[in-house]
């Protein structure tokens, strides 16, 4: 039985999003528990006996500074639904509120994991094979070094083993081009700890790649710095709106546009859900010694119930103990026996 704590009360929408995704996620499977954390009178009255319901009296508000979510919001949704995961009441926590707040209160009561000096947020967008593509980090840090971006890659490869069961899935790194010559000093440093580490057979470290290789798919995972891949990724979102937005507006402008966009639907609904992001809501933040993930602060009930099903996933299928397996192979000098060790449920 897998158990998900979650903060019902975070993003734009908070319980009118959270709780029916919440009933069609548990509808849908037979071996999963939900600990759903939120205020007094907004849970609704929904019962099931895989439910349990824990009140907060605190919300973390999408603009709410770090320090006054982290030292003073003791009693928030977010926090309490982290803390199921660090007591072990839980395997995984799901939460659509502030990502700065989530990152800096999952780090403080989780910790990193041995060989880790920072978490990275891990997510897929969508690309031209109907598939996607694993990039990280986007957003939890702006300056990486490039032991870092190494990190990143260690931490993403088992993402992507877990989530999509390739063993050995391919590593690209963002740059302005494919040359070895390319890019920063940070970045070619980067190159050369990837190669060296697909060289002992820890990484499959295609090489260097750039930003349209993630929409083509060109690599199963893409490293870079928080400030590139956050950019990417409201990139991303913002393709898919102006899709949306533009089959709205020219569909209803003239008889002859609505005939054309009867001829063009198919073609523009098929592209129109192959870049729809809530089909791929649920951002990993990897390298902590518990499982959290992010789900975007607009989501509606399908985008967060995608979210929830990741959750799930990496829960199931043992991602905690897949990132603490390549950790110590990969960064034997910087880990411990004991690193990454998954919290056991009682």
């Amino acid at each position: 039985m897998i158990t998900i704590a979650i903060d019902c009360m975070g993003g734009d929408h908070g319980p009118s999003s959270t709780l029916p995704a919440c009933r069609s996620f548990l509808n849908a499977r037979s071996d999963v528990r939900l600990i759903l954390v939120g205020l007094s009178g907004q849970l609704g009255d929904w019962t099931h006996p895989r439910v349990e319901r824990l009140l907060a009296s605190e919300v973390v508000e999408m603009h709410d500074p770090i320090e006054l979510a982290l030292r003073r919001k003791k009693q928030s949704s977010m926090r309490m639904a982290i803390e199921q995961v660090r007591d072990g009441r839980a395997n995984a926590a799901v939460s659509a509120g502030n990502t700065g707040a989530l990152m800096a209160i999952a780090r403080y009561l989780l910790k990193t994991m041995d060989g880790i000096e920072r978490p990275a947020i891990a997510s897929q967008l969508p690309n031209v094979h109907g598939d996607s593509t694993t990039v990280l980090d986007l957003g939890a840090n702006v300056d990486c070094t490039a032991e870092h971006l190494l990190q990143f890659a260690v931490m993403g490869s088992a993402l992507v083993t877990v989530l999509k069961g390739k063993e050995n899935p391919s590593v690209g790194l963002l740059n302005v081009g494919e040359e070895l010559i390319k890019g920063n000093e940070v970045i070619k440093r980067a190159g050369e700890l990837l190669r060296e580490a697909a060289a002992n057979g820890d990484l499959n470290f295609h090489g260097n790649v750039e930003g349209n290789d993630i929409f083509k798919g060109t690599t199963d995972l893409v490293v870079c710095d928080g400030f590139v891949g956050n950019v990417a990724l409201k990139a991303s979102e913002g393709l898919a709106s102006m899709i949306r937005d533009f089959m709205r507006a020219e569909f209803s402008r003239s008889p002859l546009t609505r005939i054309a966009g009867l001829v063009a639907y198919p073609v523009l609904s098929s592209l129109k859900h192959r870049l729809d992001h809530r089909r791929y809501n649920g951002a990993a933040l990897l390298g902590l010694r518990g499982l959290v993930f992010k789900s975007h602060g607009s989501a509606d009930s399908l985008a967060f119930e995608s979210a929830l099903s990741r959750a799930y996933d990496a829960a199931r299928l043992d991602l905690l103990g897949q990132v603490g397996r390549r950790i110590r192979h990969a960064l034997p000098s910087a880990t411990a026996a004991s690193g990454s060790a998954a919290v056991p449920l009682t």
